[in-house]
């Protein structure tokens, strides 16, 4: 049998194969280069990465069509013993995870050949239960997929600087590599999680009150009506695209740091795993735009302790309205 086109290749140990091949439908992009936008990038993403618990989303290598694409959580058994990991008990599933760690370029350049473009790392380190960011997810209305959703949920991000300039806090902002932005607020080491919680609600909620018509904190897509989403709920166990991976979208577009000042002069095509490396030559701007680690606001907290967990609300809504809803048919 004849060896698959791109086999026999090695870099840094790593064998790899069926380079050439597209990584998925529209991606216009090959798993070779996939590959060597990680090898490139590792410098910069080994930091945003290091020691914290890695879900990766992998797309399958299948015919035409969708991609068939799969989050990724528990390093499969093949996971070659050199791969750096993390074991962490999972209560919804009754069993211990364990997660790999991008701590080095040559297990990204491993996931890479497993066809792992996305990368989420945890909200906190390896072994910790404190969370090391406050983060804000702006997501553009439904049906707002281009320049003018990300101009909205551009402005959804200055409401949201606003917010925390007046609370005496700065973060510093990126492209979610998809439609919207994604605000990131460094914290100091000790930050509780039911605190930095609390805080991304209450931030979110100040938002919404700058400007109601623009921005909404509405969990239930129906009750968006058109407006960007404040979305508070990156906290506890969720991820986040971390600064500079792919994503899987046309084009291969990737989460680009920017600073503020810019942000009405892009749109997230730009920077994709073909044009990034060569946007940024030998710069890091994610780690020069991070502030400092911040203490969360006594008042900040507080306001948040007094709003309802947002999928939590979603959940007793959606049931209120289910029940209704028979009660009317009936």
């Amino acid at each position: 049998m004849a060896a698959a086109k791109g086999a026999g290749e090695e870099r840094d140990g790593v064998k790899l194969t069926n380079l050439d091949q597209e990584l998925f439908p529209e991606a216009g992009a090959t798993k070779r280069d996939l590959v060597d936008y990680l090898d490139a990038m590792a410098g910069r993403m080994i930091p945003v990465l290091r020691d914290r618990p890695l879900s990766v989303i992998r797309i399958l290598a299948k015919g035409k069509g969708e991609p068939e694409r799969f989050m990724q959580k528990n390093l499969p058994k093949y996971t070659p013993d050199w791969v750096p990991r993390t074991a962490i008990w999972a209560d919804a599933s009754h069993r211990e995870v364990t997660y790999g760690l991008g701590n080095d370029r040559r297990t990204l350049i491993w996931f890479g050949n497993q066809r792992a473009v996305e990368y989420h790392p945890g909200l906190t380190l390896a072994g910790s239960h404190h969370p090391t960011h406050l983060i804000m997810d702006l997501d553009p209305p439904e049906g707002e997929d281009g320049a003018k959703g990300f101009r909205l949920a551009v402005a959804a991000a200055r409401l949201v600087r606003q917010v925390l300039a007046d609370a005496g806090m700065t973060g510093a902002v990126k492209t979610s590599g998809s439609k919207g932005v994604h605000v990131f607020v460094p914290l100091e080491p000790d930050a509780a999680p039911e605190d930095v919680a609390a805080a991304q609600r209450a931030v979110a909620a100040r938002a919404e009150r700058l400007d109601p018509e623009l921005a909404t904190t509405a969990f239930i897509r129906e009750d968006r009506h058109g407006k960007v989403f404040l979305d508070a709920t990156r906290a506890g166990g969720a991820t986040v695209a971390a600064a500079y991976s792919p994503r899987i979208r046309p084009g291969v577009p990737v989460s680009y740091p920017l600073g503020w000042d810019d942000l009405d002069d892009v749109v997230p095509a730009d920077f994709t795993i073909h044009t990034a490396p060569g946007l940024l030559g030998d710069r890091d701007p994610w780690a020069e735009a991070l502030p400092g680690p911040q203490p969360l606001p006594q008042d900040v907290i507080d306001e948040g302790h007094t709003i309802p967990v947002a999928r939590v609300q979603a959940m007793h809504e959606g049931k209120r309205r289910a029940r209704a809803k028979r009660e009317a048919e009936s």
